[in-house]
């Protein structure tokens, strides 16, 4: 018990020194994890063959990971996706396979081996990948989004592969095994299709994706609602991990891969209101066992074969590599992935998977690839993963700022026409208030200076102009001499404050509305001159309250009166906030003088709240419609 209790505090105490530094340095957790590996276990020798084991356990992780990944995607996005999971990851797989497979047969291995080398190699790290992208943002870019549904079809592809590995067994090397088994006890592993004939088998598999399908959907939701009965936290987490590994042991029963069952399941349950309560339960068992994962990795890289055959190791491993980055770049093309974001799909999933692990072990048991050969692609598929954050880092460091400075020098669109309004910025702000004025006869000109959203607005006729509205010769061309009014709708702060700073002072007859992020934002806007400023989330929360009411069984008319007493009061009192603003210095405008008044402007608000409605019409009705007669009749 105690030689457990030694290795947990080492690899924790690894952990827990490596990664933050590893972050701080900004390499990533990725890497720390594996740096600590790699000290733990070939410099300093102070963890040894039970890494191994460690290992399998920590795979759970991957497991977990997906299973988390699936609940984030619901059954009709996933159908959505087919053409790029089918068609993008399924030629990915089939192309890198082709390729290293030929590579190897041209280096001498026999056909059954380097077929074998190819599916191997064929695959990326799911852990690795995904684990970079939350960390660095990257999930929800195009980029992100294609390397994702590669990722999802490589992990459906496991099955197959795991099915015809046992196919490619060499005669001599099952020979060889036979007078070892003789000598030795034999293990087998559970399971429940052994010996069944191949029907038999696709029924096992067929019964098994069934059965997780539906009970999921239907027995799920009851289960959920009794344990969740108990109140007992501790046992909602139980339920959670019962049901990962659940899954995962009868898909390894029927000798399907436990990460595709558990995958599937997160897609079932994506639907279920106890969807949030299991990602938190799940989330820090997952982050915990990934760690350990990438730190056996590090720890297993065997320093004295890689010694002895550094030369041909880093030689296949950048092979590899570069072949599976050659291979993901022409997909690039063909899908018209463009620009960072191509550098980004191919850089990403570069490196051999943890799943390579796992069909290495599967390779050796079934007699398929010689022991020697899969020492050596072990240290193969370690060392790519472990090159896999330095090629993150080169993307973020090298390729974003290339691409940006060549966004930064593209020509601006020539502006052909002129309006009464000009709107700077069409995101998801900008978009509304240009709608709204362009559906009622206002003519805008908008300036955006993303090429991505100028083109993808223009594809549903909402004519836009890429440019940079903060630059004084492109506000000329846009006609802001003429103009009535600039909506300042862009996502930089600074850059909006100085935009609305040099239009007031050039330009003051030109009247400035501006989008501002929170209130010391909208401070800082009125204080640069904007005639009028809106935080983007004020209106869209005042509504989400008025709703919250509403639905807690408040009468709505007097849920309305109360929004007109809130914004009457906060109206009355932002000057006041404002002037105090002002007078802070520079550093500590919210001091304790505009705290104590924005505390007494709170008082306020709860005293009008309370305030009895003596002749039940007071000044903030009157900007409503009275019900119609009868209205309550519907009411209880």
């Amino acid at each position: 018990m105690t030689a457990y209790f030694i290795q947990a505090f080492i690899y924790l105490a690894a952990a827990v020194i490596a990664v933050p530094l590893a972050k701080k340095l900004g390499l990533g957790s990725v890497l720390g994890y594996l740096i600590a590996g790699v000290i733990i276990g070939p410099v300093w020798g102070i963890v040894g063959e039970e890494t191994v084991t460690i290992q399998h356990f920590a795979e759970f992780g991957v497991v977990m990971m997906l299973f988390l990944v699936g609940l984030e995607l619901q059954p009709q996005m996933l159908w959505q996706m087919r053409n790029r999971l089918l068609g993008l990851g399924g030629l990915q797989v089939g192309l890198t396979c082709l390729l290293i497979s030929c590579a190897a047969f041209a280096f001498n291995q026999p056909l059954s081996v380097a077929l074998a080398i190819g599916l191997i190699f064929s695959l990326s790290s799911t852990a690795i990948v995904l684990q970079t992208f939350n960390e660095k943002g990257l999930t929800k870019t195009e980029g992100g989004n294609n390397a994702f549904s590669v990722l999802l079809m490589q992990d459906i592809a496991v099955i197959p592969m795991l099915a015809f590995m046992p196919m490619l067994a060499m005669p001599e090397l099952v020979e060889a095994a036979k007078g070892l088994e003789q000598a030795a006890e034999h293990h087998e592993e559970l399971s429940l299709v052994a010996g069944l004939p191949t029907w038999g088998y696709a029924l096992a598999i067929l019964g098994s994706i069934t059965g997780v399908i539906v009970l999921g959907h239907f027995l799920s939701r009851p289960l959920f609602h009794y344990v969740a009965s108990s109140g007992l936290r501790e046992i909602f987490v139980a339920m959670a991990l019962l049901l990962v590994i659940g899954i995962a042991a009868l898909m390894s029963l029927v000798g399907l891969s436990p990460a595709l069952g558990t995958f599937l399941a997160g897609v079932v349950l994506a639907n279920s209101e106890f969807r949030h309560e299991l990602e938190s339960n799940i989330e820090p068992f997952k982050g915990l066992l990934l760690g350990l994962f990438f730190i056996t990795v590090g720890a297993s890289i065997d320093f004295a074969v890689l010694s002895e055959n550094v030369a041909l190791i880093l030689g296949l491993t950048l092979g590899v590599m570069l072949l599976k980055a050659g291979v993901l770049w022409l997909l690039a093309i063909i899908f018209k992935i463009a620009d960072s974001n191509r550098w980004l799909f191919a850089l990403s999933l570069a490196q051999a998977g943890e799943f390579g692990f796992v069909l290495l072990s599967f390779t050796l048991q079934h007699h398929v690839i010689p022991p020697p050969i899969i020492t050596i692609l072990q240290l193969v598929v370690a060392i790519s993963m472990f090159l896999t954050p330095l090629l993150f880092i080169f993307y973020e460091k090298f390729v974003v700022p290339r691409h940006q400075k060549a966004a930064d020098e593209q020509a601006f669109d020539e502006i052909v026409e002129q309006g009464k309004v000009i709107i700077a910025g069409i995101g998801r702000f900008g978009q509304i208030v240009n709608r709204l004025l362009v559906a009622n006869g206002v003519k805008t000109v908008v300036l955006d200076y993303e090429v991505g959203q100028v083109e993808n607005l223009r594809k549903v006729n909402i004519k836009s102009y890429f440019g940079d509205a903060t630059r004084p010769e492109l506000l000329h061309t846009a006609g802001i001499e003429d103009a009535s009014m600039l909506v300042v709708a862009i996502d930089n702060k600074e850059a909006a404050k100085e935009l609305v700073h040099y239009v007031k002072h050039t330009y003051p007859k030109v009247t400035v509305l501006a989008r501002a992020f929170d209130k010391g934002h909208s401070y800082e806007l009125r204080h640069a001159g904007a005639d009028e400023t809106v935080n983007e989330t004020y209106h869209s929360a005042l509504q989400l309250g008025v709703v919250a009411m509403k639905d807690l069984g408040i009468h709505p008319f007097y849920v309305e009166q109360k929004r007109q007493t809130f914004v009457k009061v906060e109206q009355e009192a932002s000057e006041e906030l404002f002037q105090k603003w002002l007078t802070g210095s520079d550093g500590q405008k919210f001091d304790p003088s505009y705290r104590k008044l924005f505390m007494q402007l709170e008082s306020n608000i709860k005293e009008a709240m309370q305030r009895e409605r003596g002749d039940k019409h007071d000044s903030g009705e009157r900007g409503w419609t009275p019900p119609p007669k009868g209205y309550e009749d519907g009411f209880d």
